[in-house]
């Protein structure tokens, strides 16, 4: 079973929304994602992870387009 890494995640309340920050200290990549605040925290870690990945992805030159 593989572990899940460890990124580091901040949570901003601006306004109406919450900004999400999520960085990979291995290779110090960082994405962002803005959501509605009465999502779950899960939720919103949910997203930004797969966008971290996405981001990742597409730096090593894996992703479409």
């Amino acid at each position: 079973m593989s572990q899940r890494p460890n990124y580091l995640i901040e949570f901003y309340r601006i306004g109406a929304y919450v900004k999400v920050s999520i960085i990979d200290p291995a290779t110090n990549i960082e994405a962002s994602i803005v959501g509605d605040p009465r999502a779950s925290e899960a939720e919103l870690t949910r997203v930004a992870v797969r966008k971290l990945e996405y981001v990742m992805k597409k730096k090593r030159g894996e992703g479409k387009g």
